[in-house]
């Protein structure tokens, strides 16, 4: 009895500084990906994104932390919106219309909001994921980087559906390599880094060229032709006037009854 005891507790010990570990990556982790967001502290971007076989979009996207965003989709009569830290602005050229949007929103609805709305302009790999509060790491490799780290998690969404997501992060320098969606299905959706564009002097690599892909099958891509990393963004970027000529409404951003 006393024999089988001894490796039980060998076991023990070795799950236990196997989750120490663990536990020690995930901090070291997320300390990599806020030293990151740090240093990159504005870039503007401008590019094509294609799904399916739709015909390519262009696109622009400005950004300065802490957030200060600007996206302009479509051409040649583009829509246009801003968050300038306060309010945001929407133009669109095609019908002339230029709306203001004062912000009632609690902070957290107010950041959710705002990474719908931009979600078309933005492509992973900026700035560091919005990571869930129960998250796993573990230590990996990839084809674009002999180290790296997964940092997974288990996300509810608002249909009641749950899905497993993980981003896999080159290390130490936690640029994005590639997140990959598994459904309850099994169904697998994944964003895949073909391309990077990197600066010495940040330490960081961000992606040029993403791909996506549902149960294996490539569905879209984006491709960067303009990618600057901090550059000089002043505050009239992000705040607009409606051009003459164009209808002008002011309406209200507000939480939602009961939410």
């Amino acid at each position: 009895m006393r024999a089988r005891l001894v490796p039980l507790a060998l076991l023990l010990l070795a799950g236990c500084n196997r989750q120490a570990e663990d536990t020690q990556l995930l901090n070291e982790a997320k300390r990599r990906l806020s030293e990151r967001d740090v240093r990159l502290t504005s870039y503007r971007l401008e590019g094509r994104t294609s799904e399916g076989s739709a015909e390519p979009v262009s696109f622009s996207f400005a950004y300065r932390a802490p957030q200060k965003m600007r996206g302009t989709l479509g051409a040649p009569a583009p829509r246009i919106i801003a968050w300038d830290g306060e309010r945001l602005f929407e133009q669109s050229d095609a019908d002339k219309r230029f709306t203001t949007f004062q912000n009632e929103l609690s902070p957290e609805k107010r950041s959710g909001f705002l990474t719908e709305v931009f979600a078309p302009f933005t492509p992973e790999g900026f700035r560091a994921p919005l990571l869930p509060a129960h998250l796993q790491a573990k230590r990996a490799s990839h084809p674009r980087a002999p180290e790296a780290v997964e940092l997974a998690a288990k996300v509810d969404e608002p249909s009641g559906e749950s899905l497993r997501v993980t981003y896999t992060l080159r290390w130490p320098t936690m640029d994005f390599l590639g997140r990959q969606s598994r459904l309850s299905d099994g169904t697998t959706l994944e964003v895949r880094v073909e391309e990077e564009h990197c600066d010495e002097a940040l330490k960081l690599c961000v992606p040029q060229k993403l791909s996506r892909w549902v149960k294996g099958e490539k569905v879209g891509e984006t491709t960067l032709a303009k990618v600057e990393l901090n550059p000089a963004l002043p505050n009239d970027t992000f705040t607009l006037a409606a051009p003459e000529g164009y209808e002008v409404q002011t309406k209200t951003l507000v939480n939602a009854e009961g939410k």
